[in-house]
């Protein structure tokens, strides 16, 4: 299967990936700024097709947040997520500083944190930390 890896998206193809793997569809605007306001984007594409991406966001600094890692059914476990996940790594390393450290965060789907161990995160809660929260806003 010759899946190629590029860094854009649009809002169609974004939108298109989060309900096809069961999240909702985010709002144009909310979306335009999602991935332009993204330090980094990966996608896997398949016959002219994105089949899969994930972005990085953060303060620029210490605190990244890895968000959207997404691969379309029929594509998963054939290695795709984790090769985005493999960019998205080579771009944090790459862009640190000698001796900078910056601090990873991630929130894993349902039963997904084997797949992300094997790029050395550790699972919440734990004997150090504290369990990882999320809340949905809505007006």
């Amino acid at each position: 299967m010759d899946i190629k890896y590029g860094n854009c998206i649009t809002v169609e193809e974004f939108n298109k990936l989060r309900t096809i793997v069961g999240w909702n569809a985010i709002e144009n605007e909310l979306a335009i700024n999602s991935i332009k306001n993204a330090s980094f984007i990966t996608t896997a594409i398949y016959n002219n097709e994105i089949i899969g991406m994930a972005r990085v966001c953060g303060d620029g600094e210490y605190t990244v947040v890895i968000a959207d890692v997404i691969v379309k059914p029929g594509f998963q476990k054939k290695g795709f997520g984790k090769k985005l996940m493999e960019n998205i790594m080579e771009y944090l390393k790459n862009n640190l500083k000698d001796g900078q450290e910056i601090f990873v965060n991630l929130m894993s789907a349902k039963d997904r944190e084997t797949f992300y161990e094997q790029f050395g995160f550790i699972r919440r809660p734990n004997e150090n930390v504290g369990a990882g929260m999320t809340q949905w806003i809505k007006k």
